[in-house]
């Protein structure tokens, strides 16, 4: 459920976890035969021999994926190895709904096979979940972040749990030798990553230009502590350099502005306005369009500047009303364009960036021509 699942597909990095599934289900059938047999310190030889778990279809709907219990032979009446992974893959739905409730996990899965929650589900965004259901419909539990957390928390042996993270920074350090870097938020915060061979170059490009404030957008999976604040990066799966002008990285440093900023003057920035506005430019704005620098007003508002050739544009946001106002000055015959915009409709921000589309155009045609 959520808008990666709209299409009625899957994104492919959620499909990784799902090959968790399998593994946990295995695992807790074993669990369950040791329960009955307690005189059995292991589970039978080829007591997974014939099962499978396969991904049928995926059906309309939110991305509704059918994962099937496989027997090599189709029979009347299900072996008694069958009859455990059923009960496995109940246990795991009831857990689930449990920890959704905010109620104990312990009567549904032991604490050791808990942390298997920490390898699945760590790709799902805050307004998502995965629902899953018996084949009866009797029972239907949603797994989202805070009922995979419980889940994980609810082991003592679990002092970390790992989640994806999206972290803009620099790095100041970069250890070939132990092929690991540092990279430090804007907070100050150092986090150690692997230095994987197919991020070298990026890494150490970055870290040359620790001097000059060259920052880094990273993807990877992140550790935490059992406080949830992030310990370290257990690995990177993606690390590019970031435009200087980056949009999120500079919104990133707007919100740290207080009241006083200018010389005692100066309104600290509305938090929910600058959410506004990153969703905004990510929305509407093109990534190959030539980046604005943002400005923080002393009203509290947001002021968008573009150099194009001999041209100056400004477009200045409130970020609480959600309107603009844009001018435009042409330096050599000083003529201006001015115009107010509704930011919350799509047309005005077609408007703004088919300005800019087109006055870079004209500056490129003004430079082909000089040469």
């Amino acid at each position: 459920m959520g808008k990666r699942f709209s299409e009625h597909s899957i994104p492919l990095e959620f499909l990784k976890d799902l090959a968790v599934i399998e593994e946990m289900i295995i695992e807790v059938a074993k669990w369950h035969f040791r329960q009955d047999h307690p005189d059995r310190k292991c589970s039978p030889r080829g007591f997974t021999d014939g099962i499978s778990l396969n991904l049928a279809r995926i059906n309309s709907g939110s991305a509704i994926a059918d994962i099937v219990l496989v027997t090599e032979d189709q029979v009347l009446f299900p072996s008694e190895n069958q009859i455990y992974f059923e009960k496995a893959r109940n246990s795991i739905i009831k857990a689930i709904g449990a920890a959704e409730r905010s109620e104990s996990v312990h009567s549904y899965l032991p604490e050791n096979l808990l942390g298997y929650f920490d390898r699945f589900g760590r790709s799902l965004k805050d307004e998502e979940a995965i629902e899953f259901c018996t084949p009866d419909l009797n029972e239907t539990s949603k797994l989202n972040k805070n009922s995979r957390r419980r889940l994980i928390l609810a082991s003592s042996q679990v002092q970390e749990l790992t989640e994806e993270v999206t972290i803009r920074g620099i790095i100041p350090e970069a250890d070939q030798g132990k092929k690991t870097f540092q990279i430090m938020t804007r907070d100050g915060s150092k986090l150690v990553a692997p230095m994987e061979p197919q991020h070298r170059d990026t890494v150490l490009e970055a870290f040359n230009g620790f001097e000059n404030g060259l920052h880094v957008l990273l993807h990877g999976i992140g550790k935490f502590n059992r406080l949830d604040k992030l310990q370290s990066i257990e690995s990177v799966e993606h690390i590019g350099i970031l435009d200087p002008n980056d949009i999120a990285a500079r919104i990133e440093e707007l919100n740290e502005l207080r009241d006083g900023w200018f010389n005692g003057f100066g309104f600290a920035l509305n938090k929910e306005g600058l959410v506004w506005l990153l969703n905004k430019f990510d929305t509407y704005y093109p990534e190959e369009l030539l980046l604005p620098y943002l400005y923080p007003t002393s009203e509290g508002k947001v002021q968008a500047e573009w150099t194009i050739a001999n041209i100056e544009i400004s477009l200045e946001i409130d970020i609480e009303n959600h309107q603009g106002e844009w001018q435009g000055l042409e330096m050599t015959q000083l003529d201006e364009c001015f115009k107010e915009l509704n930011l919350n409709n799509e047309e005005d921000w077609q408007w703004v960036t088919a300005k800019i589309r087109g006055l870079l155009q004209v500056g490129e045609g003004e430079a082909s021509h000089e040469q």
